[in-house]
């Protein structure tokens, strides 16, 4: 999933009180992915780090994220097509 803005993560993070360690915990990534994220050096994750990191500030996932296009076409968060 792509992120739309990095300075809205940050945003909430710091609005709700989470430090990108604290956050890396919970979405069970690594302290510098949600770095590279609120930075912009990184623009896409997994779904499922997605969902844990809208769930942990109590926001939508479609706030924070929308799903990535490929080559081929739309897909959903299990990969699979979407027919138009």
């Amino acid at each position: 999933m792509r992120l739309q803005s990095g300075d809205t993560l940050r945003a909430l993070m710091n609005q709700k009180k989470f430090s990108m360690a604290r956050m890396g915990r919970y979405a069970d990534v690594s302290q510098s992915f949600i770095h590279r994220l609120c930075t912009g050096e990184k623009r896409s994750c997994k779904p499922r780090t997605a969902e844990r990191i809208a769930e942990a500030l109590d926001v939508p996932v479609g706030l924070l994220f929308v799903l990535n296009e490929s080559p081929n076409g739309v897909r959903n968060s299990s990969n699979q097509k979407i027919s138009a």
